[in-house]
């Protein structure tokens, strides 16, 4: 194959994979009714089996983007798709809360291991034009799946959610050796090995992240990772059970997730494409600014179904919208032989922030907080993070990203 086809199947694989990425993030949120009914988990225990999985997501980011600098980017991943597929489906046969909570954590590990790669990988297979509107697509893949195993909610009794599982647990097994087939090795870490040398490279650790001028860039990006993440799988996670707070039934809350997915898939490529332009930072503030006015109309909105399901629907418009931001910026804040461990800590910092909100949410929602309340409080939370990611972009745009294998 040309080159442009090589990067071409490689980024549309990513995608592929990031699909069934979105399916096993978001499985427990959705089949949560499901899990309740069986084992009767307090709030405490359903928010620690909710921040399971991003427990694992936080070890596999750290160890999954080390090695991909180390041993190359397609070994790490084809591993890692394998992993978090194979861990689904033991999910799938769990018969205590706490086998299925210890699944989830192992699932956790294979799917942190993935993304930091998806996301260094496409942005290194991409023309310096199409960087950001590449990693736009491949991100925007995720929430296409969990609307996809939100669907798949609608049409299935809460009494048979192990059947989400096993479907999160096969897609990626027969993605793995598709990928093994047909992936091509970034070409700008082959070229890292030629220029910096085998040695060099492994070498670079994670406090590299912090040296030549990249402690303020990295600091950052954490911040804006840490509290995105906080937000955002708080709301993943949260999100069907305080739409029934709000009075919603079960199918309109699936609708509404389904809306939140698609609307923040579909608005993730268009800011994906602004990133590429001359509106990266006029983009960038309009995102973050909607984002707590967004959290604000959600609380304060009337219990109409309609209503809330429109809500919700800007809400994941941004919410994933800066999440794109946030994902864009990260592998041009570091060369390629120290790209993979940057983009992996960053990711791992925010997983910290991935448990850190499901697990307050559930403390929060057992002392009695109410749907409003809760959302309210996130509000503060996003105005933090969004000065921090368009303080990144502002840096960003004024210093050239790093193009050249060093």
């Amino acid at each position: 194959m040309t080159d442009n086809k090589t990067a071409t199947v490689t980024i549309l694989l990513c995608a592929l994979g990031a699909i069934f990425e979105g399916v096993d993030l978001q499985v427990a949120g959705v089949a949560a009714a499901g899990i309740i009914a069986e084992f009767k988990p307090v709030p405490e225990y359903l928010g620690i089996f909710f921040s399971a999985s991003t427990l694992g997501l936080c070890g596999g980011a750290l160890l999954g983007g080390r090695l991909s600098d180390r041993v190359g980017r397609k070994r790490v991943l084809i591993t890692s798709v394998a992993v978090f597929g194979l861990f689904s489906l033991l999910a799938a046969s769990a018969t205590t809360f706490w086998a299925l909570t210890w699944a989830r954590l192992l699932t956790g590990f294979g799917l942190g291991g993935a993304f930091p790669i998806f996301v260094a990988l496409t942005a290194e297979s991409s023309a310096p034009n199409r960087r950001s509107s590449n990693v736009a697509l491949v991100y925007s893949a995720m929430p296409f799946g969990g609307a996809l195993v939100s669907l798949l909610s609608m049409l299935t009794a809460p009494a048979h959610w192990r059947q989400l599982f096993i479907v999160g647990g096969i897609a990626p097994l027969i993605v793995a050796p598709i990928m093994a087939a047909y992936l091509r090795e970034s070409r700008a870490f082959e070229q890292t090995l030629a220029v910096v040398g085998q040695g060099k490279s492994h070498e670079a650790g994670f406090l590299a992240v912090f040296a030549e001028g990249r402690a303020s860039r990295t600091v950052l990006l954490w911040a804006s990772f840490f509290l995105g993440l906080l937000t955002l799988y708080l709301l993943l996670n949260w999100l069907p059970t305080l739409l029934l707070g709000f009075g919603l039934d079960k199918r309109h809350a699936s609708f509404a997730q389904i809306a939140f997915n698609l609307g923040g898939a579909v608005a993730a490529l268009f800011v994906g494409k602004l990133l590429d332009g001359h509106h990266r930072r006029s983009s960038a503030i309009v995102v973050f600014a909607a984002l707590p006015v967004s959290l604000v109309c959600l609380a304060l909105a009337p219990q109409q179904s309609s209503v809330i399901v429109f809500i919700v629907l800007l809400l994941g418009i941004v919410v994933l919208a800066s999440q794109v931001v946030m994902y864009a910026m990260a592998p041009q804040c570091y060369p390629t032989r120290i790209r993979g461990v940057g983009v992996g800590t960053a990711v791992a910092v925010g997983r910290v922030g991935s448990i850190v909100g499901p697990a307050i949410a559930g403390v929060l929602v057992a002392r009695g907080l109410s749907t409003s309340q809760l959302l309210l409080i996130l509000v503060p939370v996003t105005l933090v993070g969004g000065v921090c990611a368009i303080a990144l972009v502002w840096i960003m745009t004024m210093n050239r990203g790093y193009d050249d294998p060093r």
